[in-house]
């Protein structure tokens, strides 16, 4: 009776309408906060895109320290979901850092390997054409040279205050009157070569590469003020530049503009970027275009404060993996927060500002052509992984209703019912933390519908088993579940933890394989509990749909009968106790 007692308490439509208010919260947000999107983010296994390898390059020749990598790789990643690249993946390839980014998103991952070794010089001379050549004058510069300057040190703090943010001016040049400094040990003057490219088919590990970088800087570097001279002349900007993210901050440098139209020459770094604390890109409330806001550490602050003090009306270089970005005006001095200004358009301001928010690298690397991947690949792939799922599918259907009928039918409602969920979770999955499908993520799917239909085997071979011991199929419902439920949440428990422990310890596809594991694991539960428990319970309870023959139980109801048959019930038992315990008063 106490088993009858617990059938009657089940309420299996109060499942069935929370699963229903499940279904209706998922795709209402699904169809509300799209924005007419209805599919799934895919990786770039399935619907192409865009890798760039990033190669690094010592001057030493030898291979970077592994530590380096992992630190720049860490970099990268946070440069990526800055950017808002979803779905990308960083991954080390050797000595080479491996960017990959599904969809069109491919052009903003061309960047993401900047140095980013942002520091502030004094401007010495320039601008200069980039095209001027050896010998020629600018106008107003007959018989003048540059001189060398000495390292600015960073100068006690200052009154905070706000003053008129940095502001670029026209090319012109100029000279800034400056102490020679202390001499230094450097390699005799050679004539000063161009930054050429390097030959066909060298590595950038190469010790002609080393040996290249550092005739550049006994020429580019030089304290000489007639090599420096030769340098500023000769410096072709069009080619590229081996001394690139090698430049010694402690020493003068030639380098040529962002746009490559002009050159300068620069003193010694007396700042370094790595004492900005923010950076955000902004419209240019003086002009036309972006620029980028800075903020600086307090020591940093302090330094430039002081320096800007010192030199109002000279030009300051802000000077990016060796290119001059823009080499402003100081109109007076700045405390507060300073403005990297230039022909910036949106996408370029807000690229410059993550680059400089998150780090320079610790390593140079040289720049990887965006290499655009097919998806016909993984598309051919999938549609053949999707065939041989499919077949599979089908002949657990056809043996599930062989074999269980309608239960068998329960079986597939549930596993469709489990899959419109699914097609609803990966979408906001995708809107919301950008994640994407891919070809590893597929066989997780894959494998969960297995360990669906496991739990409704665990739950049916227990049904039978209660049938088999003499209960009716309606009486041995709830007393089956009870006892398969603890078999099923163990079950999943293992294996969502097996995906959760292969999701920390993975990199790259696997994660994805261990996520869509774990997400389908939990999900079963769902749809065990909420459907497949409650349609069993309604069937039971049905006089039509409840006959054993329909419900592929009549072997085991037979059984059943049997068993009941040759087995007095509990009550008739009780009873036949009391009549001979009467029966032996009365003849006492």
């Amino acid at each position: 009776m106490a088993t009858s007692s617990g059938q009657q308490h089940v309420r299996p439509w109060r499942y069935l309408t929370a699963f229903a208010g499940v279904v209706v919260v998922l795709y209402a947000l699904v169809f509300l906060t799209g924005g007419g999107n209805l599919t799934p983010k895919l990786g770039i296994d399935l619907q192409g895109g865009t890798r760039v390898t990033l190669t690094a390059r010592t001057t030493d020749g030898q291979p970077p320290p592994r530590d380096q990598l992992v630190q720049a790789q860490e970099i990268i990643e946070q440069r990526v979901n800055g950017l808002g690249v979803s779905g990308a993946e960083v991954q080390l390839d050797g000595t080479n850092i491996v960017i990959t980014v599904p969809g069109d998103e491919g052009e903003q991952a061309r960047s993401l390997g900047q140095t980013a070794q942002l520091r502030f010089r004094e401007v010495l001379q320039g601008p200069v054409p980039a095209n001027q050549a050896a010998g020629q004058q600018q106008p107003g510069q007959a018989g003048q040279a540059p001189a060398s300057p000495a390292p600015a040190s960073p100068a006690p703090a200052q009154p905070q205050g706000m003053g008129e943010q940095s502001r670029a001016v026209a090319p012109l040049a100029q000279t800034s009157p400056l102490q020679d400094p202390p001499p230094s040990p450097e390699p005799s003057p050679a004539p000063a070569p161009s930054a050429t490219p390097n030959p066909a088919g060298l590595s950038p590990d190469d010790p002609r590469v080393a040996a290249e970088v550092t005739a550049l800087r006994a020429t580019r570097q030089s304290t000489d003020q007639a090599t420096q001279l030769q340098a500023l002349l000769t410096l072709d900007c069009n080619a590229p530049d081996p001394l690139q993210g090698y430049d010694d901050p402690t020493r003068p440098l030639v380098a040529c503009s962002e746009d490559k139209q002009t050159k300068y020459l620069l003193g010694p770094s007396f700042l370094e970027g790595t004492e900005i604390a923010s950076a955000q890109a902004q419209q240019n409330q003086q002009g036309v275009g972006w620029v980028v806001g800075l903020t600086f550490k307090p020591q940093g602050a302090d330094t430039w404060g002081q320096y800007t003090t010192n030199n109002v009306g000279k030009n300051v270089a802000f000077v990016l993996d060796g290119d001059v970005v823009s080499a402003p005006t100081i109109n007076q001095p700045i405390f507060g927060q300073t403005q990297i200004s230039g022909q910036f358009n949106q996408d370029r301001a807000q690229q410059l500002a993550q680059v400089l928010r998150y780090g320079s690298l610790p390593l140079s690397f040289d720049s990887g052509n965006a290499q655009t991947v097919s998806a016909s690949l993984g598309l051919a792939s999938l549609e053949a992984g999707l065939i041989a799922g499919a077949v599979g599918l089908a002949l657990v259907f056809a043996y599930c209703l062989f074999y269980y009928r309608l239960l068998g039918i329960l079986t597939i409602l549930s596993l469709a019912l489990s899959g419109l969920v699914v097609y609803a979770v990966l979408i906001l999955l995708g809107r919301w933390i950008g994640f994407t499908l891919d070809l590893a993520g597929v066989a997780g799917f894959i494998i969960a519908i297995g360990i669906t239909a496991d739990s409704f085997v665990i739950f049916f071979e227990r049904l039978k088993d209660e049938m088999r011991e003499g209960r009716t199929f309606r009486s041995a419902v709830p007393r089956s579940w009870e006892r398969a439920r603890r078999t099923i949440l163990t079950a999943d428990a293992v294996s969502f933890l097996a995906a959760a422990v292969l999701y920390v310890l993975a990199v790259g596809e696997v994660r994805g394989f261990a996520f869509t594991l774990g997400m389908s694991t939990v999900l079963d539960l769902v749809v065990v509990f909420l459907v497949t428990f409650p349609l069993v319970v309604i069937i039971s309870r049905s006089r039509s749909l409840g006959r054993p023959g329909l419900s592929g139980l009549a072997a085991v109801d037979r059984i059943g009968a049997r068993h009941r048959r040759s087995t007095p019930a509990v009550g008739q038992r009780a009873g036949d106790r009391r009549s001979s315990t009467t029966s032996k008063g009365a003849g006492a």
